[in-house]
C-alpha cells in the first residue's frame, strides 16, 4: 500500500550500505522539502511529544473516507525534518481511509529506522504518525 515515493526511499536505503549514508540521505530528503511558512508554525499545527519542534499542516481535498490526504511539515532539526519528508512520502496523496489502514510501524521498519534512531527520535516519530492518523480520522468523519 506504500506510495511510489516511499518505495523509492526504501530502494535507496537498500542501496546505501551504512547508516551514516542513510542518515545523510534522510537529511537530504528534509532539505528538499519546501519550508512551512512561519504563519503556520503555531500551536494548532505543532506536534506534541517530539523533543524537536515539529509542525504538520494538513491539506485535505474532499470529504469523507475518500478525501485525499496531504500535509506540509517542518522541523527545527535536520534529521527530524527528514523524518517528516519520509512520512510525507508514505502518506501524502492517499485517501484518508488508506492513511488509517497504513501500518506505519511495518512500513518504517522496512527502512530499519527503529534500530538506528534514539529513543527520543523514535518517540517523536510515533507522535508524528499518531498526529497524522488523528488528522485523517477527523477528515474521514
Amino acid at each position: 500500500m506504500a506510495s511510489e515515493a516511499f518505495e523509492d526511499i526504501v530502494e535507496t536505503f537498500e542501496f546505501l550500505d551504512d547508516w551514516e549514508d542513510r542518515y545523510r540521505h534522510v537529511i537530504e530528503l528534509g532539505k528538499a522539502m519546501p519550508e512551512l511558512e512561519e504563519a503556520f508554525r503555531v500551536s494548532a499545527t505543532k506536534v506534541e511529544g517530539c523533543a524537536s519542534q515539529v509542525w504538520l499542516l494538513p491539506e485535505i481535498e474532499g470529504t469523507g473516507p475518500g478525501a485525499t490526504f496531504r500535509f506540509r511539515g517542518e522541523s527545527d532539526a535536520m534529521i527530524v525534518r527528514g523524518l517528516v519528508a519520509i512520512l510525507h512520502a508514505l502518506y501524502s496523496g492517499q485517501t484518508v481511509a488508506d492513511v488509517l489502514k497504513t501500518d506505519a510501524a511495518a512500513e518504517l521498519a522496512r527502512l530499519g529506522l527503529n534500530d538506528h534512531l534514539s529513543a527520543q527520535r523514535s518517540n517523536g516519530l510515533r507522535a508524528m504518525v499518531e498526529r497524522i492518523r488523528l488528522l485523517a480520522a477527523e477528515a474521514a468523519g
